[in-house]
């Protein structure tokens, strides 16, 4: 059992290494608990910016997708709206497959 327990922890750190000190945000849930994302980038879709962001919580694999508006040197990010969802979830996948 310890093993396993090791085994997440090299993929946690494993998995931070892959971002910037700048490319990681810290979120708060409704409650106000603190978690932290690594940005994995920002693309566009019918003329709106979205952003994609990979939970760095132990163990997680979540990926999280918001609606992304700059407001002057900072930023804002918006909850995508329930119809808009499926269309944004399948372009972020399109973007996935894509050869590097």
């Amino acid at each position: 059992m310890a093993e396993n327990k090791s085994l997440v922890s090299e993929f946690d750190v494993e998995k931070r290494a892959l971002y910037e000190e700048d490319e990681i945000l810290t979120l708060e849930l409704d409650g106000g608990v603190p978690f932290e994302c690594g940005i994995m980038g920002i693309f566009e879709l019918d003329g709106k910016d979205y952003i994609a962001l990979d939970s760095l919580e132990e163990g997680s694999i979540d990926i999280y997708l918001y609606n992304y508006v700059e407001v002057g040197d900072d930023f804002d990010l918006v909850d995508i709206p329930e119809d808009e969802l499926e269309r944004v979830c399948e372009a972020f996948e399109r973007l996935m497959e894509e050869p590097i």
